[in-house]
């Protein structure tokens, strides 16, 4: 009897990644509720059976997608919570908008980031799962501003849980005014950033 061949794993990955990629064009195109699964397997060019091999309904599709939007996100505020020396709020908080802005656009990651927050909404599983991953954001910008306290920048009362908190806030709010409403870019975000902080003693 002839042995079946293995398929590698690179060809798993790569077959996964199709799959992902004509959702995510068909969920950009129309939105998660008007996209069926016939609609990605249709974009995809593959068989019934081989989209269903890798993910068995819409709402794994939309998960997985959510991760892969938001992964980049946190592997650049990993590395501004633990750069070194400690950098600047403003610093951090421009890196970080530099990054938003690089993604807002139609073939960004951000559009689709939006229709993630709109479906975790309506769907519990996605809602916990979106709120586990922004509380790890939060958790980053925390870093950031305990490191500035240590650091001088910030007074000693005051709260990291409270500015990390205020701080990662500005980045989403930047991102929704990108997005839905062409809003400032970021320079001029970053400029009414430092504009209230100097009004509080805090930027100089």
């Amino acid at each position: 009897m002839c042995a079946v061949p293995r398929v590698s794993d690179e060809h798993l990955a790569a077959r996964r990644q199709q799959i992902l990629d004509a959702a995510r064009r068909c969920f950009l195109r129309n939105g998660f509720h008007a996209t069926s699964m016939q609609d990605v397997i249709s974009e995809a060019g593959l068989s019934v059976g081989a989209v269903y091999r890798y993910f068995s309904s819409k709402h794994e599709l939309v998960t997985s997608i959510a991760q892969s939007v938001l992964d980049g996100a946190d592997d650049l505020f990993a590395d501004l919570a633990t750069a070194e020396p400690p950098l600047p709020l403003v610093e951090a908080l421009d890196r970080a908008l530099q990054f938003v802005e690089a993604q807002t656009g139609p073939d960004g990651v951000f559009p689709l980031a939006v229709q993630v927050w709109a479906e975790s909404l309506r769907d519990p599983a996605l809602a916990d799962f979106v709120a586990r991953l922004y509380s790890g954001f939060r958790a980053r910008f925390v870093v950031l501003a305990r490191r500035a306290q240590q650091a001088g920048e910030l007074p000693a009362d005051a709260d990291p849980e409270a500015v990390g908190a205020v701080l990662f806030g500005l980045v989403p709010g930047f991102v929704l005014q990108r997005v839905l409403a062409a809003g400032p870019d970021p320079k001029t975000y970053l400029d009414g950033v430092r504009a209230l902080l100097a009004s509080h003693g805090v930027e100089k």
